[in-house]
């Protein structure tokens, strides 16, 4: 599979709607159950370095069991408000779970997020259905920018 990265130290770096998702997306997901502590969700975030964890109903990876995501922002609306303390994933989630097939063009991966007003978009694979990453603003507004001069 091929990154946006490695797509970029090509003389010639494809235009915005020929890329697919898994060309910019973030492998790996992690996830939390609704009554998770929202100060554990905050230090997942802290410790490795991520936008937003994805919440379950049930254990397990059962996409069905998807329920949302809290993102930094979810974390940061609910701190303003005051203590954090006695807050869940499930409380904070301020943003439904929207999936995107790994092969979906990046072009119908902005549409979704426009429409949506989200930042977050959980990669499937197109036959299992199985979360195989996360596609944030960050990741499409990387590969809209130009490449590194060299």
């Amino acid at each position: 599979m091929a990154t946006l990265d490695s797509i970029s130290t090509k003389h010639e770096r494809p235009k915005f709607d020929e890329l697919q998702v898994a060309d910019v997306m973030h492998a790996g997901v992690l996830t939390c159950l609704m009554d998770a502590p929202l100060d554990v969700v905050a230090e997942m975030m802290a410790s490795y370095g991520i936008h937003c964890v994805v919440v379950y109903e049930q254990p397990g990876l059962a996409v069905d069991g998807f329920w949302g995501v809290v993102s930094d922002l979810d974390l940061i609306s609910v701190a303003a408000e005051g203590d954090v303390s006695g807050k869940t994933a499930g409380s904070a989630a301020g943003t439904p779970a929207l999936k995107i097939s790994c092969d979906d063009t990046l072009t119908r991966a902005a549409q979704l997020m426009r429409d949506y007003a989200t930042s977050h978009l959980v990669v499937v694979d197109p036959d299992s259905d199985t979360p195989l990453g996360v596609l944030s603003t960050l990741d499409v507004a990387r590969a809209i920018a130009p490449p590194p001069r060299a």
